[in-house]
């Protein structure tokens, strides 16, 4: 949903430290948007030639540890920058389930790999959910008055435990989704899980690996998300961008007709018509696709 609300030019920000699976290590990211400055330097660690850390998904790992801790400290200043403004927070948990690391009991956010011995693993009750999120939930409240909290369970299925363990992980999460939403009324609930695992049913809809859903059912989830959230002008808005879209992907068999070129410079109008009526919005890059073809 992230990447889909980027390529429509909502001003989106994604898991800015990659992406987090567990209440408490997504609870911990947002403690940590709300300081200007973080030491990560206790998260960090060598493994298998490379440096990587605790708190952060594995794309931000480096065998250069200068580089590697100058993109953890960039990517928090322009997180922390960014949530600063924000008055919407999308939150996906993916499993109940923490592991922790037997030396320090630090929960880790990604094990990268380790030996399996380095850690202890257990399931997150519903209790404990609530607690992590709701504390730090306050926080961010009490620092952004309009903030509005949306809350889903991922569908995609955790099944290194197995399936019947996963579903119990997924319970975990939505009986702690509901408490939340009960207790706070500025946190919602987009059923993402219910959608693909009760409404589609069917594993047509899900990629060759069976476990991640296939882009049919994105779409699917994308529209209800839609329609659920976004009012008339907005979806308007939304279905011009999505015709720009379009037309960028478009690749001519005879780019150098007339015909092609008017059918450019129509969509390069279009785009500076939009631009006229929202300048807040980035058409750089469609403007410079279709701008090479006019030249």
């Amino acid at each position: 949903m992230g990447e889909r609300l980027s390529a429509y030019k909502f001003p989106v920000l994604v898991n800015p430290s990659g992406i987090l699976y567990n209440p408490i290590s997504i609870a911990r990211l947002l403690e940590n948007l709300l300081l200007p400055a973080v030491d990560f330097s206790e998260a960090i660690f060598w493994h298998q030639g490379l440096w990587h850390s605790w708190e952060h998904h594995g794309r931000f790992s480096h065998p250069n540890r200068e580089i590697f801790e100058q993109q953890l400290y960039t990517a928090h200043e322009r997180a922390v920058a960014f949530a600063a403004s924000t008055q919407r927070l999308f939150l996906t948990l993916g499993t109940a389930h923490v592991f922790y690391l037997r030396h320090s009991g630090r929960t880790v956010a990604n094990n990268h790999k380790a030996p399996a011995d380095w850690f202890e693993q257990r399931r997150l009750t519903v209790e404990e959910t609530v607690s992590v999120l709701a504390s730090v939930l306050e926080k961010w409240k009490n620092a952004r008055p309009d903030l509005q909290v949306l809350l889903t369970v991922s569908p995609v299925r955790h099944l290194r435990n197995g399936l019947i363990e996963n579903q119990r992980s997924k319970a975990v999460l939505l009986l702690a989704c509901e408490q939340l939403c009960n207790r706070y009324p500025f946190v919602h609930y987009f059923p993402a899980y219910e959608l693909l695992l009760d409404d589609l049913r069917d594993y047509r809809f899900y990629t060759t690996d069976m476990i991640h859903p296939s882009e049919v059912a994105v779409d699917y989830i994308w529209d209800y998300f839609a329609q659920a959230f976004f009012p008339p002008k907005t979806a308007h808005l939304v279905a011009q961008i999505a015709q720009i879209r379009a037309a960028v992907n478009h690749r001519p068999f005879h780019p150098d007709t007339p015909e092609h070129r008017a059918f450019v410079q129509q969509q390069y109008n279009i785009v500076q018509r939009l631009l006229r009526h929202h300048p807040e919005i980035d058409f750089s890059e469609e403007l410079e696709h279709f701008s090479a073809f006019l030249k």
